[in-house]
């Protein structure tokens, strides 16, 4: 098995694993005995612990005597606790890679407890997964995997205390509401607080999840509303938070070279002179697994400073063999593409109808897209702090995945999970990049070898030559126009890249009902895939981000083909209100998407007089359960010098869990988008990304933002995450919005591509 196919399979493993939590599973049924332990702190108070399914949990260490079977469930650490000082601790169990999330799981709990958000300390919770279940952060499911469990936790405490207050007021439990961490008794107006109260109700009954009442949207205090994140001081004020703001007593610092085409493996290496240089304590090679989520062959160099690493780093001198590395070349995939696009492709994804009857007597239009591939550049490095001893490692990790990276150091050192414990610290981007956690696996390798804690830390040259990329592709279009200047048929010849030679690459398929293929009678979808070593993966809305500046751009070429205004002619793609699955989140809501695109198009004055060189680009996608429409004002000069004034954003994604958060996230979404779109991109040359860092690989900056106006429909559909789904429309939009202003159409990506400045 080749490295870049371990890697993919591992990686689509991943995604796989991520989506069927919410694609496919039901609810998740608790008992009283399985969902819930309640008992006193050791200083007084209430602790609440769940999990979601199979056999639970916690309880702390108060002296009460306990069964063999409950002796086994023990664990210290609860989402909830409430103390007789009246302060509630909340721990966050997902990681924090700026999404928001610590922020925005402890309020889903405060809301169900109706707590006094200013009594609430949120802390990040423990990596244990048979305590917390779903630890991870990709996909935007962190929220909809989480809902019910965290309103469970908050409603259980809540239902506790008023039954405490109750027994104490002897009143029936109907007498009694909770209002800002106190209840009241509405007969007679007495009022007890959560802490005075903590020690009666850890000895109440555990509620049956059957009796809890949890709230309708309309009575939500701290849900919808703007909460400032929970680390945002620490944050301004420069505290350790990060992964790479670690330090422990000893602390030794680490770098790693890997064969920058990726399967190469080290021949030789002048470790002696390495060894000389100021500040290095050891440099070897490490063989490693062979695995390119684990740990690939490379020299490692351990110093007493960062930068005596990284000089020493500099000095390296590797002879690689390269027998079985990569030689991909993106220039000859474009070649192979173009000559390919003539034709339909080998595989059919999906068919509906008959296109080739249908666009006998239809318009028919043709274009041929591409994009590249690109990296995730996080602004924090790849890092891991990890301290081998006594038989077992302790690992600080800015990690989206701590519970695959627990398998993953655990199959690179041969060791038990039990002999593993990961700290989650905050992230600083992920994106999909972190999901995978090669670093962590290197980082555990090298401890492994060193008598002391290390750093390990990747140059920003590390990280974009060892990415999992996203992946390029390009998309063969025709459509079919009849008479009414209706879109009745549609056909895409996706080609693509494989790194097993049958399944498409992590993030490089292109689903049977991607839109619009599920909403017109006659489709052809089919696929042609070229062989491929570099390691691709998830990027920030997988799929979605790149297949929707594709195919939105087209549906606005054919709008125009078919002299119909772009509004009027998406709306008629979408045709009578339905969702296409009833009671499946992850299946298109026509009456959702009619709705925001609506929207969008209102709140950006579409149709408006605008002046000569200016427009506006509309675009809709649907992707990890968000409906999402954007339109794009832009202008163009003679020159091409593009601006784009501003982004009007509607979307659906359910209840606002933190209105701060979420406009936080589309904002970083369409900056995100347009910085990708106007002008990155990676030659791969002989095995080798070419653009190493910042200077040749340009993110953008922050003259050139765009105003972002964000426009939210509170749904009572179950909410889903917002950090992906804002993504995909930015692109398209964007680009249609250049058609609009200059009658140029862009086909490629980026902009810089087509000729275009900022």
């Amino acid at each position: 098995m080749s490295a870049a196919f371990s890697a993919d399979d591992y990686i689509n493993q991943i995604m796989r694993a991520a989506e069927a939590q919410t694609a496919t599973s039901p609810k998740t049924e608790f008992n009283r005995r399985g969902f819930l332990k309640v008992v006193g702190l050791a200083g007084g108070g209430l602790v609440l612990a769940f999990h979601v399914g199979g056999q639970n949990l916690a309880f702390a260490q108060d002296g009460i005597k306990r069964t063999a079977d409950e002796k086994k469930e023990f664990a210290p650490n609860a989402f909830l606790r409430v103390s007789p000082d009246g302060s509630i601790l909340i721990y966050s169990k997902g990681p924090e890679i700026g999404q928001g999330i610590k922020t925005a799981f402890p309020l889903i709990i405060a809301e169900e407890l109706d707590a006094d958000w200013k009594q609430v300390k949120v802390e990040q919770a423990p990596i244990n997964p048979a305590v917390y279940g779903r630890q991870s952060a990709g996909g935007s499911r962190s929220i909809p995997t989480s809902w019910d469990q965290l309103r469970l936790a908050g409603a259980s405490a809540r239902a506790m205390l008023i039954a405490a207050a109750a027994q104490e007021w002897r009143v029936p439990v109907e007498q009694i509401r909770a209002e800002n961490s106190v209840v009241i008794h509405t007969g007679s107006g007495r009022q007890l607080t959560y802490g005075a109260l903590a020690n009666k109700a850890a000895l109440q009954p555990i509620p049956d999840e059957k009796s809890l009442r949890l709230k309708d949207r309309k009575e939500y205090k701290l849900l919808g509303s703007r909460i400032s994140g929970v680390d945002n001081r620490a944050i301004v004020t420069g505290q350790p938070l990060f992964g790479i703001d670690q330090t422990l007593p000893g602390l030794r610092y680490a770098v790693f070279e890997k064969c920058p085409a990726v399967g190469g493996k080290v021949k030789s290496a002048n470790l002696a002179e390495i060894k000389k240089l100021p500040g290095i304590v050891d440099a070897f090679v490490l063989e490693g697994t062979g695995k390119v989520a684990e740990v690939m062959p490379g020299v490692a160099i351990i110093a007493t400073s960062t930068w005596a690493a990284f000089q020493a780093k500099r000095a390296l001198k590797i002879v690689w063999d390269e027998s079985e590395a990569s030689k991909d070349n993106w220039h000859e995939w474009i070649k192979q593409a173009e000559a390919l696009a003539k034709q339909t492709g080998p595989e059919t994804i999906f068919s509906a109808g008959d296109f080739t009857k249908a666009t006998a007597d239809a318009k028919v239009v043709e274009a041929f897209y591409r994009y590249p591939f690109v990296s995730h550049t996080p602004l924090e490095p790849q890092n891991c702090t990890a301290w081998f001893r006594d038989g077992r490692i302790e690992l600080w990790a800015p990690t989206q995945n701590p519970e695959a990276g627990l398998a993953a150091v655990a199959s690179t050192l041969g060791l038990p999970q039990e002999k593993i414990t990961i700290h989650q610290t905050r992230v600083g981007g992920g994106f999909g990049r972190r999901l995978i956690n090669d670093f962590m696996c290197e980082a555990a390798a090298i401890a492994q070898k060193v008598n002391a804690p290390i750093k390990l830390t990747w140059t920003r040259e590390d990280d974009q030559l060892h990415d999992f990329y996203r992946v390029g592709g390009f998309h063969s279009f025709k459509g079919g126009i009849d008479k009414s200047g209706k879109l009745i048929a549609w056909a895409d010849h996706f080609i693509t890249f494989t790194a097993d030679g049958q399944q498409p690459t992590s993030g490089g398929d292109l689903r049977p009902d991607e839109f619009p293929a599920q909403v017109l009678p006659h489709v052809s979808l089919t696929q042609t895939k070229l062989p491929l070593k570099t390691p691709t993966g998830p990027w920030r809305a997988p799929r979605s981000c790149s297949i929707a500046f594709a195919v939105q751009s087209f549906i606005h070429e054919c709008a125009v083909a078919a002299g119909r205004d772009h509004l009027e002619f998406l709306l008629s793609i979408m045709g009578e209100p339905r969702w296409l699955k009833e009671g499946d989140p992850y299946a298109l809501n026509t009456a959702r998407a009619i709705s925001v695109i609506k929207l969008a198009a209102e709140k950006a004055g579409w149709g408006k007089p605008l002046p000569k060189g200016r427009g506006l680009g509309l675009a809709f996608h649907f992707s990890h359960a968000g409906h999402f429409a954007q339109v794009a004002e832009v202008s163009v000069d003679t020159n091409k010098k593009l601006r784009v004034h501003k982004v009007t954003v509607a979307g659906d994604i359910g209840p606002i869990i933190n209105l701060s958060g979420a406009e936080n996230q589309v904002e970083g979404c369409v900056i995100d988008g347009y910085s990708t779109a106007l002008g990155l991109e990676l030659d791969i040359v002989n095995g080798r990304i070419q653009q190493t860092n910042f200077d040749t690989y340009p993110i953008l900056r922050i003259p050139h933002t765009p105003e972002v106006a964000v426009h939210f429909i509170q749904s009572d559909f179950p909410p889903t995450g917002v950090g992906e789904p804002a993504l995909p429309p930015v692109a398209p939009a964007i680009a249609n919005a250049i058609y609009n202003a200059t009658g140029y159409r862009v086909r490629t990506l980026p902009l810089v591509r087509e000729g275009f400045t900022v």
